[in-house]
């Protein structure tokens, strides 16, 4: 059944950003044209690209790739630094969204990389499959969100990327290379940075569809919140914090379980935290109309994982994100460092979010062969004032060997940073050799990775 489609205003969004919908059947377009995208979704990054291409087919990508110089893949624009930005050439995969194939033999999905998990993911559940997870808003594309590492929540559930079975890969001189889990170089490719070339397909891992309740918790004492972290974190198949660390609580538990697994009822007292007795926003205060559906009722995968309805976009996304992963065994003591802080970070920011993510294999992941707690934090739109608390914050999590989000911001030093990735030579010596010329290198790389 096709639920209605809503365009809805949600004055902010926590992880996993929204841009404005396009049609999967866009009209084709010169590839090179005037700058369509000034500004990531957020508008704190002006992208400093000159030319800007928006190709519609593999071939294409494949032309611009071989003929052009300096050049970057750009995918939703929701990253919050200058990772998609080139000094030469931006190539848009917005217009390369389409569902290609669905392998029931094989269970996997295939798109195009430019496709958006809310773009599929209906589709998908209507015959029947489901992705394992959902980052907390689906409006990001498949291949940029797999290639910073991007992440849901669950204790068993790894980032995105962890999905990938397969991607199709056009390198620096034009030519197509699928690359699957037995080439020894997919551990670097799907977390890959944009440092190897552009993504144009993806395919996923798939499963049979399921359904999710979701239940949500509220004032959750602070103390438990640490002392019994391992115990509420695994709860349910996908959990969250969401606290602005002040009043000795976190404000609300969002407790995803799946209708196939969900267990003995989880009652009105959660830990010492109150049932919610309607639908709440993760910043209390705001309207709940954008958030998907609580109070324990049943629904689709796709409708449940993600914090937020698949139809609705941000206002104007006026704000800041940033994320730092830490070792799971060190939750407790990141709570606290966080919570020390609370009245220096209060005046600045609109919520914190604290999550789970199962280890992987991936080279450049935060969780490459560790679980970790991601404790994320959306920030006002305030730049000088975010920028100068990073690096405090940085540095009470230094102990605990942190790691940031890629794609979103951070100020740790390139040569700490590399340090905390024990493949980080083997994934800069793949790039150089994928890439001898530099074509898909940039500011950001040229800071972090080279």
């Amino acid at each position: 059944m096709k639920r209605k489609r809503f365009i809805q205003l949600s004055s902010f969004a926590t992880a996993g950003g929204l841009v404005l919908p396009w049609s999967c059947n866009p009209r084709k377009q010169n590839p090179q044209q005037i700058r369509s995208v000034q500004k990531n979704w957020a508008g704190n990054y002006t992208y400093t690209a000159p030319h800007f291409h928006e190709p519609s087919s593999l071939e294409e990508v494949q032309e611009l790739v071989r003929n052009l110089d300096e050049q970057k893949a750009l995918g939703s624009a929701h990253c919050f630094n200058d990772i998609a930005d080139s000094p030469s050439n931006q190539i848009s995969t917005r217009r390369l969204n389409r569902l290609v194939e669905v392998d029931k033999e094989n269970k996997t999905v295939t798109v195009e990389a430019g496709t958006r998990y809310g773009d599929f993911a209906e589709a998908l559940h209507e015959q029947g499959y489901a992705l394992k997870n959902l980052a907390s808003l689906p409006h990001i594309s498949v291949a940029g969100a797999c290639a910073t590492a991007t992440h849901g929540s669950g204790v068993r559930n790894g980032g995105l990327a962890t999905q990938v079975v397969a991607v199709e890969l056009v390198k620096p001189d034009g030519s197509l290379v699928t690359i699957d889990r037995s080439h020894p170089d997919f551990p670097a490719v799907v977390v890959g940075l944009g440092a190897f070339g552009i993504i144009t397909k993806v395919s996923l891992e798939i499963e049979e569809t399921y359904d999710v309740l979701q239940h949500v918790f509220l004032d959750l004492p602070f103390d438990v919140a640490v002392t019994q972290f391992d115990e509420i974190m695994s709860s349910g198949y996908s959990v969250s914090y969401f606290t602005n660390w002040m009043d000795n609580k976190v404000s609300e538990v969002w407790v995803k379980r799946r209708a196939d697994d969900a267990g003995t009822e989880l009652g009105g007292d959660f830990y010492g935290a109150k049932a919610a007795t309607h639908n709440v926003h993760p910043v209390i205060e705001q309207s709940a109309e954008s958030c998907s559906e609580q109070m324990g009722v049943p629904g689709p995968w796709y409708d449940r994982l993600p914090h937020f309805k698949m139809g609705f976009t941000p206002s104007t996304g006026a704000e800041l994100q940033a994320e730092y992963f830490v070792p799971r065994e060190n939750a407790a003591d990141a709570l606290m460092a966080f919570e020390k802080m609370k009245e220096e970070i209060f005046p600045h920011m609109f919520i914190s979010e604290i999550r789970t993510v199962a280890a992987d294999n991936f080279w450049m992941s935060p969780c490459y062969k560790k679980e970790c707690v991601a404790l994320h934090t959306t920030w006002k739109p305030k730049p000088k004032e975010v920028y100068a608390l990073l690096p405090k914050i940085e540095a009470e999590l230094a102990p605990y060997g942190v790691k940031p989000h890629w794609g979103k911001l951070f100020t740790l030093d390139a040569k700490v940073l590399q340090g905390r990735y024990e493949k980080h030579p083997e994934f800069l010596a793949l790039a150089k050799a994928y890439d001898p010329d530099g074509k898909f290198k940039n500011g950001y790389l040229t800071r972090n990775i080279y």
